[in-house]
């Protein structure tokens, strides 16, 4: 337990047995948790679709037969997500918290229903696209609102859980499509049943104050005391509203930030590319919107077994969460909590993907030619490592020139003459 808290009033230092417990304010409870629907929306827009996929196929012959609208239906989605986070910024500032909140269960529902009633893929996407604007504007809102609203002490934890109801959500999505799998019309309730927590976000947010920092960055000062007061003890009040004008008045001084400041700076870059890789490159997504496709590839060929398997890794993922968020709530990044992930991430990699790709490299060659080609596996990767990288990423980076020879292509016809020296031999 800390000593004291960055930011936190100086009633905190003076009696800290008195400080926030996740379940001792039930009004910042229900605040969190109903802000936190847009997690959930966020993960069962990622979940279902995956179910929903298989069903799509079978009802559009065109989608069956391309896998470029396939992936479209699926990326759509984020594409709309892109576009939504990134106007979200300008719509929480200009609007405030809560009515970028309602604005994004409409849009979400709207196109929920769009997606149940599409007549062909194209609307279908169209759908696709809207519920991922909702999504994008969600994702930016939630986290916000629950941290603006939040006692100090218990912050981290509740902002997490909008992280939990993401995964929640997933879980969620499984759920339901295996609920829809024997149902006429199938993928069509499967993601119009999305709309539903959407709707009761919208009417639940209805009766939720707007974020006291918002209100009192726009000079409604007597009501952000007021949503205060309904947060914190009349002891400790006068020190919470002291510590917010305090805030939002280095706020208003400091100089706005832009997305040069980011990438024009090599420090802030570098951490950008750094938060943004942790979240963005690890491939979760891929396999939470593709498991149902993956467990078939796999060859269970039935559309009602598919998500049935794919619901493991979904409570997986859920449970998972919730360690980590318990975990890091109570150790930050301590270095027990790396060497417990490292060492987790190596008891499930040496089962799977350690010994597999070894196995399947020397079973894969006919017999003669195991040694020779399980042996150039590895001396290829090293020769493109060392030798070729960088003229492939300069020609990448600026074209090749007409009196330059394409290094791949060299490469090929080195190997065409390899192969028919081999043929001149025979």
């Amino acid at each position: 337990m800390l000593d004291s808290i960055p930011g936190s009033s100086g009633y905190l230092e003076s009696f800290p047995e008195r400080r926030f417990t996740y379940f001792s304010n039930n009004y910042v409870l229900g605040l969190t948790f109903v802000a936190g629907i847009g997690g959930l929306l966020f993960g069962y827009d990622t979940g279902v679709i995956s179910g929903a996929l298989l069903y799509i196929k079978d009802d559009f012959e065109e989608v069956k037969n391309s896998n470029f609208l396939q992936e479209t239906i699926v990326s759509m989605a984020q594409v709309g997500a892109i576009i939504g986070a990134a106007f979200g910024g300008w719509i929480n500032d200009a609007f405030g918290r809560k009515k970028a909140t309602l604005l994004a269960d409409l849009v979400f529902a709207a196109g929920s229903v769009v997606m149940a009633l599409a007549p062909d893929p194209y609307i279908l996407i169209f759908g696709r696209f809207l519920v991922g604007l909702g999504v994008g504007v969600a994702s930016v809102t939630a986290p916000v609102y629950i941290a603006e609203a939040s006692p100090t002490e218990v912050r981290g934890g509740l902002v997490s859980t909008n992280v939990l109801m993401i995964t929640g959500g997933q879980f969620l999505s499984y759920l339901v499509n295996l609920a829809f799998t024997q149902v006429p019309g199938t993928w069509r309730w499967m993601l119009g049943v999305s709309a539903v927590p959407a709707v009761i976000q919208f009417f639940a947010m209805l009766f939720l104050p707007e974020s006291p920092r918002w209100l009192y960055l726009k000079g409604e000062k007597s009501k952000a005391v007021a949503v205060l007061s309904k947060i914190y003890d009349p002891f400790r009040l006068e020190d919470e509203v002291e510590n917010l004008a305090d805030a939002v008045e280095e706020e208003l001084t400091r100089k706005k930030a832009s997305l040069w400041d980011v990438f024009g700076n090599k420090e802030r870059r570098l951490a950008f590319l750094v938060g943004g890789g942790l979240q963005q490159f690890v491939g979760i997504n891929t396999v939470m919107y593709y498991s149902p496709t993956i467990v078939q590839m796999a060859g269970f060929r039935s559309n009602q077994l598919a998500p049935l398997l794919s619901l493991i890794v979904a409570a997986l993922n859920a449970a998972g969460t919730a360690v980590g968020i318990y975990l890091i709530d109570r150790m930050g990044l301590h270095w027990a909590l790396a060497v417990v992930g490292l060492a987790l991430y190596i008891a499930f990699f040496s089962p799977g993907m350690g010994p597999v790709p070894w196995t399947v490299n020397s079973e894969i060659y006919p017999e003669a030619y195991r040694g020779i080609c399980g042996g150039n596996g590895g001396y290829c990767k090293l020769g493109l490592a060392f030798e070729e990288v960088e003229e492939i990423w300069k020609e990448r980076a600026w074209g090749s020139s007409s009196n330059t020879q394409s290094l791949l292509e060299g490469r090929n016809i080195h190997q065409n003459d390899l192969h028919n020296g081999e043929d001149d031999e025979d």
